[in-house]
């Protein structure tokens, strides 16, 4: 049933036509993904077709985050003003022109112009859909939601990378990009004709009596600080996993540009099941009264990095084949966790009226390590003594960053106080703004 919002911005209830939003907004994070993904998965033919070499392919992997963080930020601020309906319409359309420059042929500083374009388009993407979420779902309601947003990411991959291949395959690389194009310009009619504005936000009295926190204060908060650093880890293995798989898996282990395409979309199983599995214990979790610092957020989004970040650092010793892929696809997936709790740790004790920016440079700081990722990697395998050793550096390097963060953010990460410490009030340990008793 539909409720009215309370007077802090949030309702115990769930709005009519929630899941409606969060299925559109599912898509349009599979979409994003499709985008991030096509490079990596037509790495080799396009590195043939251009003859480019490792360090060139990075460099052309890097350029789409160079915008990325910048206009993160700016939408970040934009969208505490204006309706995320219209923002979130205006990148999707961007997304889908940056596309269709591809389909025919291109040269190299044509290809990086049009990624840095799209990546631009898609910095704010998942922040402002987060913050779209978050207008329809009462804080102690979101975690579920948020993974499944998240997961838009995952299946992006795991519907894209079949359809996509085979256009490589079958046709060529460049009419990969004018279909994504095309899908893209669909949902942004669909959200046109559906999209809305969630009801859950305060009112401008109610925005006016809320304390706002200077945003230094919310910038360096541990919490804050916490999220960044343990989401920068995740990412690089991210950002390698949708530039650089592809290719290890061709170059590397010898498989077909065919076969690629099926391995490639393993870890975006593994991790989607990672996802939702930990957006549902951790809702579980709050429900019973687990604090969010506890198990419920902090510790359940830090400890996966740790492990996976173990995982990889056992690439180099294992044999070609089945067992380095299961420990890749295993390793990666783990990092996942993170993406679910962070969203909603910074919910917390963010105020409303500043919670878009906030998210958005959460987004904006933690995607630097997709600049870094692809460049680092094709500078290694540059400069290695064959192509196999190079990608085990990379890899031995992304798991030191992957367990490090995971560690830093199992010492940082403490919402469940952070908005006492901020506004220097009391707070019950564990509870949550808006939330509702365990039953």
């Amino acid at each position: 049933m539909t409720t009215q919002a309370t007077s802090k911005g949030t309702s115990k209830g769930t709005p009519k036509g929630a899941w409606q939003i969060t299925f559109l907004l599912f898509l349009f994070m599979v979409v994003n993904f499709a985008d991030k993904i096509v490079v990596g998965l037509a790495g080799v033919p396009i590195k043939k077709e251009m003859g480019l070499t490792q360090e060139q392919f990075g460099d052309l992997g890097s350029s789409f985050f160079l915008l990325f963080s910048i206009s993160a930020i700016v939408a970040g601020f934009i969208v505490n003003r204006v309706a995320t309906r219209w923002v979130l319409l205006i990148l999707a359309v961007i997304w889908s022109l940056a596309q269709f420059p591809m389909v025919g042929t291109v040269s190299f500083t044509t290809l990086v112009i049009c990624r840095i374009i799209l990546g631009a388009g898609e910095g704010p993407a998942f922040s402002v859909a987060a913050h779209a979420i978050y207008k329809w779902f009462p804080d102690e309601k979101r975690t579920l939601p948020t993974a499944i947003l998240s997961q838009g990411s995952a299946f992006g991959v795991i519907l894209a990378v079949p359809a996509l291949n085979w256009i490589i395959v079958n046709h060529s690389w460049h009419h990969a990009f004018g279909a994504l194009g095309i899908v893209g310009l669909i949902w942004a009619v669909a959200w046109f004709a559906l999209g809305k504005e969630g009801p859950l936000v305060s009112t401008s009295a109610v925005t006016a009596d809320e304390p706002r926190i200077p945003y230094l204060k919310l910038l360096t908060s541990r919490t804050f600080i916490g999220c960044v650093v343990a989401t920068f880890g995740a990412y690089w293995a991210l950002s390698l996993g949708l530039t650089w798989f592809t290719s290890f898996i061709i170059e590397g282990l010898g498989f077909s540009q065919h076969q690629a395409g099926f391995v490639s979309i393993l870890p975006w199983i593994f991790g989607a099941t990672i996802v939702l599995l930990t957006g549902w214990i951790s809702q579980l979790m709050l429900t019973r009264g687990f604090t969010t610092r506890g198990r419920a957020r902090g510790v359940l989004g830090s400890v996966p990095l740790i492990v996976g970040g173990a995982i990889l650092a056992m690439l180099p010793y294992a044999p070609p084949g089945g067992i380095m892929i299961a420990l890749l696809v295993i390793g990666s997936g783990l990092c996942g966790s993170i993406y679910v709790v962070c969203p909603p740790m910074l919910g917390e004790f963010t105020p409303v009226s500043q919670r878009g920016a906030i998210i958005a440079i959460y987004g904006a700081l933690y995607t630097i390590s997709g600049i870094l990722a692809p460049m680092v990697m094709g500078n290694v395998i540059q400069h290695a003594a064959t192509p196999m050793a190079g990608y085990m550096s990379g890899f031995t390097i992304n798991a030191a960053i992957m367990a490090g963060s995971g560690l830093l953010g199992l010492l940082l990460l403490w919402p469940n106080t952070e908005r006492a410490r901020l506004t220097g009030t009391s707070q019950p340990a564990g509870t949550i703004k808006g939330a509702m008793s365990p039953t």
